[in-house]
């Protein structure tokens, strides 16, 4: 299988967010009264499925990639060996994949644009950010960091454990950028400083790019970093003695706010998701 190439990189350019004018998301007509009136299809068993949907779900390959490695023996249910194309299994049985036991399912992936007041602690209940995406999915999302209530922007819920555990490890590379708002003017030779390294905790934190934004007040900051814990944004700014008003999070891994309104939410691409495992 030929490896998709990466997203190209650059400088990045920091803007405020350009409300999408029409809401996201897909509509259903369910008026569907002219519609001829067919025969009624033979009830299937709810809680069976086509092994090589199994397998899709599972996120290992697509459906037809399935279909070979069934063919060629390569997968076991219950214990078997099992090479009949169209063969259905339960979601209760234990299905191995070239050695790897699969779980049935499907993995999804949405990305929302946080709006204020809204939390990603547990302890957040009307104000929960998972409330945002209500309908998204029947699984349970999960959202990969974490998100105090007054950071908004984005931030991406998904039932791939594998995909939160990489992005929420120390070790993660991907950009994120920041536009964050102070209480005063940043003084240049602060933000010389934040760009060489700004000690904290012990530790020397660097950042990928700091500079003021395009035609707003010098209290309008984008800031580029890859660590994955928002806090160090604000902490990077308030060592320096200065408050921090607002942050905004404008690209996550190199997922953007474009037609994404603030309290909205999509779904990724195929592409985009391809993206995200190859960082």
């Amino acid at each position: 299988m030929k490896k998709p190439n990466k997203p190209s990189s650059g400088k990045p350019k920091f803007s405020k967010d350009k409300p999408s004018p029409k809401p996201l998301g897909k509509s259903i007509n369910k008026d569907d009264s002219s519609k001829k009136a067919s025969k009624p299809k033979p009830k299937t068993n709810s809680d069976e499925i086509r092994l090589n949907k199994y397998i899709a779900n599972s996120g290992v390959c697509s459906r037809r990639e399935a279909d070979l490695y069934i063919a060629s023996g390569n997968v076991k249910v219950n214990g078997e060996p099992i090479m009949e194309l169209g063969y259905k299994v339960k979601t209760t049985d234990k299905v191995v994949f070239d050695g790897m036991v699969l779980n049935p399912e499907k993995k999804e992936y949405v990305l929302l644009n946080k709006p204020k007041n809204f939390s990603t602690s547990a302890n957040a209940t009307q104000n929960n950010v998972a409330n945002l995406i209500n309908g998204a999915s029947k699984h349970n999302l999960f959202p990969i960091g974490r998100m105090d209530s007054t950071t908004t922007g984005l931030l991406l819920f998904t039932n791939d454990n594998d995909l939160i555990t990489k992005f929420t490890q120390e070790s993660q590379r991907s950009s994120k950028i920041y536009q964050v708002t102070l209480d005063k003017n940043l003084k240049f030779e602060d933000l010389e400083k934040i760009q060489k390294g700004i000690i904290i905790d012990e530790r020397k934190v660097f950042v990928e790019d700091i500079s003021y934004i395009e035609n707003q007040p010098k209290t309008e900051i984008g800031l580029k970093v890859r660590t994955s814990n928002v806090k160090i944004v604000r902490i990077i700014f308030e060592k320096l003695g200065y408050d921090v008003l607002k942050v905004d999070r404008v690209t996550f891994a190199g997922l953007t706010k474009k037609n994404l309104s603030r309290g909205m939410w999509r779904y990724l691409t195929e592409q985009e998701v391809i993206n995200l495992k190859n960082l």
